[in-house]
């Protein structure tokens, strides 16, 4: 993830760090600290993202993480299982339609998963993965070493010698950035962990979407940009007025 993607994070980020309370409570505007400190605040939470991406560049999935989990807080959180129906309704909950489902999973461009939570596909039929990716990949790299290893999600940060032939699948990273569409030709090949990725290609509600960011990587930057800052925009549940977590992963 190089800078161009970073902004996509920074810009969601950003919009997280001021609170206006003249207008309406829970507000967010982005410059609400500008005379308040001799520094922008937005420019401290760039440089320190920006730095910290450039120094660990899995930063970036974890923040993109953090940011969707804490935003569906105390929600039915997707599970890796889901059908497409059940996967669409969970997010019309909050306010999303089906394209910003397709475009939200397009993260898994970038991030690592625990084989328990795509174990499922091991032993899914060739009509929803790749035989060779599921028997050569999947089945030998989940069946070896700790009980539950973490696989890259995309088939372009996983081990090339594994791959065999797929590599002539793989999309390569634009210039270095790895938050990019090559997440939609992996789906499309039937070369994506999650079942939860997978269905995607099998409604036409969403198949259309699919396409459409395999074809066009400027636009899913984009409207990713877009859908992370609606999911940052997220109210908190009824009658809740929030809690700073003594850990991230988990409300107090």
């Amino acid at each position: 993830m190089k800078l161009s993607a970073v902004a996509v994070v920074l810009f969601a980020l950003q919009a997280t760090v001021a609170v206006v309370q003249s207008t309406a409570p829970g507000t967010l505007t982005v410059g609400y600290y500008n005379d308040k400190c001799n520094r922008c605040v937005e420019g401290i939470v760039r440089d320190t993202v920006r730095a910290a991406i450039e120094a660990d560049s899995t930063k970036g999935a974890a923040l993109i993480r953090l940011l969707f989990h804490d935003c569906f807080v105390r929600a039915n959180l997707p599970g890796s299982t889901f059908e497409v129906g059940k996967l669409i309704s969970n997010f019309a909950a909050k306010g999303f339609t089906p394209e910003e489902v397709v475009i939200l999973s397009g993260a898994h461009s970038v991030g690592r998963a625990h084989c328990s939570s795509f174990r499922d596909r091991l032993s899914a039929p060739s009509t929803e993965i790749n035989p060779y990716f599921r028997d050569s990949v999947l089945h030998k790299y989940c069946g070896a070493g700790p009980a539950d290893p973490v696989l890259e999600n995309n088939i372009r940060d996983q081990n090339a010698t594994a791959l065999g032939n797929l590599t002539s699948f793989v999309v390569p990273a634009n210039g270095g950035d790895l938050l990019d569409n090559s997440y939609y030709h992996n789906n499309l090949n039937n070369l994506v962990l999650f079942h939860s990725d997978w269905v995607l290609v099998g409604s036409s509600a969403t198949l259309k979407h699919v396409h459409e960011y395999a074809d066009n990587g400027t636009l899913w930057n984009l409207d990713f940009a877009d859908a992370l800052v609606k999911l940052s925009k997220l109210a908190m549940p009824p009658g809740s007025t929030g809690e700073i977590r003594k850990t991230c992963r988990a409300t107090n």
